[in-house]
């Protein structure tokens, strides 16, 4: 199902079964690092994003706090995601590990993160379990307004069915993508209220010289990143799109000036391979 109802920058979407709203585009901090993650949040924090998606595998919450305290920014008017990897061997640890990940997010006595979501589901159901009632605990506690999930297929979220206080989670974030459209995961979360998430939306770049996708850049006159980027919020996902580079963190934001009608929707979606299109993983279902 896609969207072509007009889009802004400031748009939220509301998550399932809560008061709690995210932007429905986000900046993704992958591989970014050290002053340069801080210096990049800062860009992109100027140019109108308000969503900011990190993980303790990236190595750089830290970083992420450090930009939020130099914006300046109210932290209510800011969503903020970071990820759990793995479990931490027993309810307690793996729920001191969420508290020192909100902490170096968000270092005030009643700091939070807007979202926390489980990285992935390979640790085995014992681990996915231990991580959810952890969450829940987190939401319970005031650090966390929302928590989900990433890279689950269908059967992993019917299994937290079983234990789960919270469902459906409220965000699955999976890799998204004209070349990897996961259709079956995509309808089930959409039928579910599930917000999805798009990560890699720009393919990491692999895809600027397919031809399919050039014409339909030449034709709105816009860059191959902004008309994936445009593609993903027309098909009411939450795109991700991550860069260091200045102009184009400004570019990836600058995707409202212009429409995909339903040609050229169903022309880029003509390009899917399923899991075979994959840059990182298609899920399980």
């Amino acid at each position: 199902m896609s969207s072509t109802a007009k889009l802004a920058l400031t748009d939220l979407l509301p998550l399932p079964n809560s008061s709690v709203k995210i932007p429905r585009l986000g900046f993704g901090v992958y591989q970014s690092h050290a002053t340069t993650c801080i210096n990049s949040c800062l860009t992109a924090l100027k140019t109108g994003y308000r969503h900011i998606d990190s993980a303790q595998f990236y190595a750089n919450e830290s970083q992420v706090g450090t930009a939020i305290q130099h914006s300046k920014l109210p932290r209510s008017s800011l969503f903020i995601t970071t990820k759990i990897l793995s479990a931490g061997g027993s309810p307690d640890a793996t729920y001191k590990k969420l508290v020192e990940s909100v902490r170096k997010i968000d270092d005030r006595e009643d700091g939070y993160v807007d979202l926390f979501l489980i990285h992935s589901p390979s640790g085995g159901p014992a681990a996915r379990k231990e991580m959810w009632l952890a969450l829940e605990k987190l939401v319970e506690a005031g650090k966390a307004r929302s928590i989900g999930v990433s890279n689950y297929g269908i059967s992993a979220i019917e299994e937290m069915k079983s234990y789960a206080k919270i469902w459906p989670p409220h965000v699955n974030q999976i890799e998204l993508h004209p070349w990897c459209q996961q259709r079956e995961i995509d309808a089930y979360c959409q039928k579910h209220g599930i917000v999805v998430e798009a990560y890699s939306p720009l393919v990491r770049n692999n895809k600027a010289n397919d031809e399919t996708l050039g014409r339909v850049a030449e034709t709105k006159g816009v860059t191959t990143g902004q008309v994936l980027i445009r593609y993903a919020l027309q098909k009411s996902w939450v795109p991700l799109p991550k860069s260091d580079t200045p102009a184009r963190i400004e570019k990836n934001a600058d995707v409202y000036g212009f429409e995909l009608d339903s040609k050229d929707m169903e022309t880029l979606d003509g390009l899917n391979q399923g899991s075979k299109g994959a840059i990182v993983q298609a899920v399980t279902n």
